[in-house]
């Protein structure tokens, strides 16, 4: 696929912004380039534009090249950055599984761009022949979610690759729960596809939420478009400090995945033994889409026990669901005692 053809001219056309920090490479000892406060703060100078440390750092985790990897502040820009780069607005259109994570749509409004959404099945399942043939000329880009939100479940994989391979645009598959799915990373199909975005994140498993710092993998190709349109300093130092730090000890969020996994198995357990528990869907994620009786009573019951849970009773197929994310044992617990409590 010819990537380039795909790309807004006036994004082909543009003369990116060059940072002070973009015009030597090698390190420095006298920086008196960037008017910058020349007294030591620990924040006084700009940050580095491309991360390259994290990126070094990040790439043989990831089984990816350094060149491959775009860090945006949260997944959230990468999605706007990407929409930006592929699509006109007022004539070009995305495409997305429904129900999934809410920014796609957001995103895309924000830059005009119009959304087909086509239903999964009623047991959250993708069916790459019903995406194709919503799709026309003007859809440039498809949005994945794999493991899904709101549902939890890992798509088909097989049939990921189906559309990938038959899409005659931009597939990025967001896989922001993957630490928590046995199913293997699209990021392994990179070389195969040109066309392939693969998103992750700090926010779930690396437990960094709190720093907003997405992950994008694709080609260098796509990576040096991201980069040419991204702001010029969009990762703070100490955003990057932290992730370094993370990344240094990836042996601390192993193990909390291991805790948080088994604590999905038994919380669906105990969830199983309660009357008021009508489905537990399956999941490859660090929640549970869980349809009770009397959900949206049971919400307010436990936000009046202060123990929030996300209602997802409006989403297609989430009649009667709430979202319950995989706590602490200890979080775990009191949510059981309270629903055990609980009076109709």
């Amino acid at each position: 696929m010819n990537i380039e053809n795909l790309v807004r001219p006036n994004i082909r056309a543009l003369m990116p912004y060059s940072s002070a920090r973009d015009e030597f490479t090698g390190n420095g000892e006298v920086f008196l380039d960037a008017n910058e406060n020349p007294f030591e703060t620990e924040v006084n100078r700009y940050p580095d534009p491309y991360q390259r440390a994290i990126k070094e750092n990040l790439a043989p985790i990831k089984s990816v090249r350094p060149s491959q990897i775009f860090l945006g502040n949260g997944s959230d820009e990468a999605i706007d950055l990407i929409i930006r780069i592929f699509c006109e607005p007022g004539k070009d259109k995305t495409i997305i599984s429904d129900p999934s994570y809410g920014m796609y749509q957001v995103s895309a409004g924000i830059n005009n761009i119009e959304v087909i959404k086509v239903p999964l099945s009623e047991n959250f399942e993708f069916i790459a022949e019903n995406m194709l043939k919503e799709a026309d000329e003007n859809t440039k880009v498809a949005f994945l979610c794999s493991p899904n939100n709101p549902s939890g479940n890992a798509l088909d994989s097989a049939e990921v690759e189906k559309f990938i391979q038959s899409f005659e645009g931009i597939v990025v598959v967001d896989e922001a729960y993957i630490d928590f799915s046995l199913s293997e990373s699209f990021t392994k199909k990179l070389e195969n596809y040109s066309s392939l975005i693969v998103m992750q994140t700090f926010s779930k498993a690396w437990g960094l939420a709190g720093l907003r710092l997405g992950m994008a993998f694709a080609s260098e190709e796509i990576i040096s478009l991201i980069n040419k349109v991204k702001p010029p300093y969009n990762i703070n130092i100490l955003t990057q400090k932290a992730a370094l730090e993370a990344l240094n000890n990836e042996d601390k969020v192993k193990a909390e995945i291991k805790l948080i996994l088994q604590q999905r198995e038994w919380l669906q357990n105990e969830l199983t033994k309660l009357v008021i528990t009508e489905h537990i869907f399956p999941s490859d994620s660090n929640f549970l889409l869980v349809r009770f009786k009397e959900a949206k009573q049971l919400f307010d019951y436990l936000i009046a026990k202060e123990i929030i849970v996300r209602d997802r009773r409006k989403v297609r197929f989430g009649d009667n669901c709430l979202r319950i994310t995989v706590g602490t044992p200890e979080e775990n617990q009191k949510l059981i005692t309270a629903i055990k409590n609980y009076q109709p």
